[in-house]
């Protein structure tokens, strides 16, 4: 991301935030409209989500000036959102829905440098969730491996002791 790409971000987010309520509702509404099936995901008060998301923006815009100090923050949201069901195929789907709030928030403001910037931002973001959620994944399937294995250390016991 460029520096003006950064301000263009952080500038137009300023617009955004303060429409924070509708933003969400937008944004939410427009994702269950690309996908339906994404629903099941969100158990809570989508009111409160939508606070939680925006928040979670407003944290990322304003860090976009020193990333390395979010990251790891990022990493761990993308590991907690595959632990959730979320799979790296819904992070267009999202992409598709933030920019279309976008546009709709900032209306003539959302010009295609914006979107541009916008863009750029959201699949750098998303990039390191998906891949701490692959990580994450890894983590899951070699944890299950190790308890099968933890679970067959009776049953190989009893072999080596009739063998023996």
């Amino acid at each position: 991301m460029t520096p003006k790409q950064v301000a263009l971000v952080q500038k137009t987010f300023k617009s955004v935030a303060a429409i924070s309520e509708q933003a969400a509702e937008l944004f939410y509404g427009r994702l269950f409209e690309l996908d339906p099936s994404l629903k099941r995901l969100f158990k809570g008060d989508m009111k409160e989500q939508g606070r939680k998301l925006m928040a979670v923006i407003g944290v990322a815009v304003a860090s976009l000036n020193n990333l390395e100090k979010i990251i790891p923050t990022v990493q761990k949201l993308g590991a907690k959102h595959a632990g959730y069901g979320v799979k790296e195929a819904d992070y267009a789907t999202v992409a598709n829905a933030l920019l279309w709030t976008l546009e709709k928030g900032l209306g003539p403001d959302f010009t295609a440098e914006v979107k541009v910037a916008w863009t750029e931002t959201y699949q750098t973001l998303a990039s390191v969730m998906i891949e701490a959620s692959k990580n994450h994944e890894f983590d899951g399937v070699f944890l299950e491996f190790l308890a099968q294995a933890y679970q067959k250390i009776p049953e190989l016991e009893k072999r080596q002791n009739l063998e023996a």
